[in-house]
């Protein structure tokens, strides 16, 4: 398996977080992608997935790894799923790969929130990586300009990508985050923002950032 050592080592370490036999909430990106590869060499880990979106869902079924919908697996002990930006207060920006809807409900129906990522993603604010906002395609327009008018920014649309839920994302540019919980919950206000890449209401609990000299651990409390 070849993968960069930080992604490597934050893949690694979020397997002691797994019960055995257990079914688990899967993500979605790169460090993702180490953490399902792992899972694939003991499958016994894990009994099945329930998936962010469907790139994971074919690699878990590529590792043979059984998915199952999140209605029927109910509440999860564990989600593991990495991060485009991270703070020591585990605030995460996510939806890079443009999964964040998906991602924000797995999230919300585990117990645990594991985040993997490499050191680098490390940050003391919020906003280098542009904010990503799932929208309802009818609402494009009118959305972008209540970004602009309530948080500012620059808002763009990401070209030639629909969701998985078929909308559209716009990535939000020029943002400093002091408030992350409060911005999540003005952009959520706003009709048509069906979800936005903030993790801040609902933090990751363990925060794993990787590198070549080993792991950090951020965890909550």
């Amino acid at each position: 398996m070849s993968a960069e050592p930080g992604k490597r080592a934050a893949a690694e370490a979020a397997l002691q977080y797994l019960d055995a036999g257990s079914v688990i909430g899967v993500g979605t990106g790169s460090t993702v992608n180490v953490f399902i590869e792992l899972l694939a060499w003991d499958k016994g880990r894990v009994r099945a997935a329930v998936s962010s979106s469907e790139a994971s869902t074919r690699r878990l079924k590529d590792a043979g790894i059984e998915t199952v919908d999140l209605n029927t697996a109910g509440p999860l002990d564990l989600y593991v799923d990495g991060a485009d930006e991270a703070t020591r207060h585990r605030t995460l920006i996510k939806g890079g790969g443009g999964a964040l809807t998906r991602e924000i409900v797995i999230a919300g129906a585990s117990r645990t929130f594991v985040c993997i990522a490499e050191a680098s993603k490390l940050v003391g604010r919020l906003g280098a990586f542009p904010l990503p906002v799932e929208v309802i395609p009818m609402a494009r327009s009118f959305v972008a300009r209540e970004i602009v008018k309530r948080i500012g920014g620059r808002p763009t649309l990401r070209e030639h990508v629909t969701t998985d839920n078929g909308n559209v994302i716009l990535d939000i540019h020029h943002l400093g985050i002091d408030e992350p919980v409060k911005m999540e919950r003005t952009l959520n206000d706003i009709p048509g923002i069906v979800t936005n890449g903030l993790f801040a209401i609902r933090p990751a609990d363990v925060l794993l950032l990787g590198s070549a000299e080993g792991v950090q651990t951020l965890k909550r409390g």
